[in-house]
């Protein structure tokens, strides 16, 4: 059966990306008692074969898990290449978190509705059938945040070849933890940092790489990796890493 067949069948097709298997299967056993049917297509774990199922299958909903198998925060890159296709596959973000940048950058890269995990499970089909219908699935307190958003984001920037080599050696280090996923809490107990301090070199950072979110940083950073894990050998500014 292919896919005009399940559109005209009164299906929606639906793939899963998640952060592993298990994942996947949960999320499709959830949705197939549901009305209207929905039907699974596929499901993968990582970046690059989302990228390919969603290709393969041309799904009508993608359900995509903002940490993927390959790290946190991938799924933000996969809906934004998803978008980048120009597919017709309409993208809804799962998220782990409510945090404000969170949600704007989900939507700022194409997503078309979140959804939190701790969310029961009917929301989540309410969600594919809005998506679904071309709406844009979103609470009130989310569009404030977008609204808000609109008058101080800057445009997204995630490629500057230049970039890297800016950063001192401290604000690397942080880098590197951002990307791995530590809180500022986390990564100031780890370099022997305040908060405060933790946060001044992110706002450095952010200016020096053209970013404007945490989110974008950690897809800068996957995009830069083998020049990421060599920056900072040689730091341009030696007394800006001082705590």
């Amino acid at each position: 059966m292919d896919y005009v067949q399940r559109s005209e069948n009164g299906a929606i097709s639906v793939a899963i990306a998640e952060a592993n298997f298990l994942g996947c299967q949960l999320v499709e056993r959830a949705l197939r008692v549901r009305k209207p049917r929905i039907d699974v297509v596929g499901s993968a774990v990582g970046s690059r074969d989302a990228l390919a199922l969603f290709a393969a299958r041309q799904p009508e909903v993608a359900i995509i898990s903002a940490q993927l198998e390959d790290g946190p925060l991938q799924g933000y890159r996969v809906v934004r290449e998803l978008r980048s296709q120009l597919l017709q596959t309409q993208a809804i973000l799962l998220l782990g978190s409510r945090a404000r940048d969170l949600v704007t950058d989900a939507f700022r890269c194409g997503a078309h509705g979140v959804i939190f995990r701790d969310e029961p499970l009917h929301r989540l089909a309410k969600c594919i059938q809005a998506v679904h219908k071309g709406q844009v699935w979103a609470d009130s307190e989310q569009l404030g945040y977008l609204i808000d958003a609109l008058g101080q984001t800057r445009p997204l920037q995630l490629h500057d070849a230049r970039g890297i080599d800016l950063l001192s050696r401290r604000e690397a280090d942080v880098v590197r933890l951002v990307a791995e996923g530590m809180t500022n809490r986390a990564i100031s107990a780890e370099l022997g940092l305040t908060e405060h301090t933790v946060r001044n070199y992110l706002l450095r950072v952010f200016d020096k790489l053209g970013v404007s979110s945490r989110v974008e940083l950690v897809l800068y950073c996957f995009q830069e990796r083998r020049r990421l894990m060599t920056a900072g050998s040689d730091d341009p500014h030696p007394n800006a890493g001082a705590a």
